[in-house]
């Protein structure tokens, strides 16, 4: 719809879960570092837990992506957990292969699993369960897959887990009947939502990813008013990119400045304080010409960790020259 308008090959904010998209903070390296390491060494449970819409499913097909192109590993991963018992131990025998028979009976599923896992240990594959929405299994699933975790060599597990939820999944394991499991928790790591630079990162990350030029697409003014109503949540922040995108196609305006952002958290009831008033708040073009900008402009934002700190509209493709004037790359 919008794609010719604003220079991209494919709308760069849409919320299907593709690994290409995925920006690389700290957090999220850290996260998907500690879950190849927990599969590739086979610990017994690793954990990823975080708010909703923080990437925690991109980041699940990043790790199969990586770990399917190495051909090291075979992953299952259930996506709605929501299941009884009977239907766990069904969907779990289709997705390794057991047959009809392993899923109507436990005794047949557990002898063909484990035997299926001991083969394929043999031949240098670790096999993985991952469970998406984790915390959403009922307590009897959850004890199943405790047992599924204690099939296990004389050197090391057979079945390493990938639990990945909402903070709630923290708090269920920290109940005491949760306590059996809670303990086999080799590795945890959890999500956050992205700082003001990061959102920046985000942005400018997906667009680029989209064959897009960041600094034609929004303001810094912009970005700032995305992240301040989006609370850093990235899905929430596509949400709002998608929708300013379209907003500024409709009313042929490029880049998308501060107004058209209000008038999108109006529509998707993301409403905040009381906004500035123009002459505190002047709106500042991503793209400005090479004269001297006001005081406001030079405000940097804060650091990513380990991350030297960089202004928005370094961003979306500016530099500051040192009599502080802009100039695009």
């Amino acid at each position: 719809m919008y794609e010719e308008y604003f220079g991209l090959r494919e709308r760069p904010f849409e919320l299907a879960p593709n690994p290409r998209y995925l920006l690389m903070t700290e957090r999220h390296q850290e996260a998907l570092s500690l879950l190849k390491y927990g599969i590739g060494e086979r610990k017994s449970i690793t954990m990823l837990v975080g708010p909703p819409g923080t990437g925690k499913t991109t980041l699940i097909r990043a790790v199969l992506s990586a770990l399917g192109n190495a051909e090291s590993a075979v992953c299952v991963c259930l996506t709605n957990p929501a299941l009884t018992r009977a239907e766990l131990l069904e969907s779990l025998a289709r997705e390794f292969h057991l047959g009809d028979e392993a899923g109507r009976s436990k005794a047949v599923f557990l002898a063909k699993f484990e035997e299926l896992l001991k083969a394929r240990r043999r031949q240098g594959l670790v096999t993985a369960l991952i469970v998406d929405e984790a915390q959403a299994l009922p307590a009897d699933c959850l004890e199943e897959i405790r047992l599924l975790v204690n099939l296990e060599s004389d050197v090391e597990k057979l079945l390493p887990v990938v639990l990945v939820g909402q903070s709630e999944l923290s708090d269920r394991l920290n109940q005491p009947e949760n306590a059996a499991i809670k303990q086999r928790v080799a590795l945890r790591c959890e999500l956050q939502p992205l700082s003001v630079t990061e959102t920046a990162q985000y942005i400018v990350t997906r667009i680029k990813a989209a064959g897009g030029v960041p600094s034609q697409l929004f303001t810094r003014q912009a970005v700032d008013l995305i992240h301040e109503r989006s609370h850093g949540i990235p899905r929430t922040i596509s949400v709002m990119c998608d929708n300013a995108l379209v907003t500024g196609f409709a009313l042929d305006q490029r880049p998308v400045g501060r107004q058209v952002i209000l008038d999108v958290c109006r529509d998707l009831d993301l409403e905040g304080g009381a906004e500035p008033s123009p002459a505190s708040e002047p709106e500042r073009p991503a793209v400005a010409a090479p004269h001297a900008v006001p005081e406001p402009e030079q405000r940097a934002l804060p650091a990513v960790a380990g991350a030297a700190a960089r202004p928005p509209s370094e961003l979306f493709g500016m530099f500051r020259r040192p009599d502080r004037t802009w100039f695009p790359r």
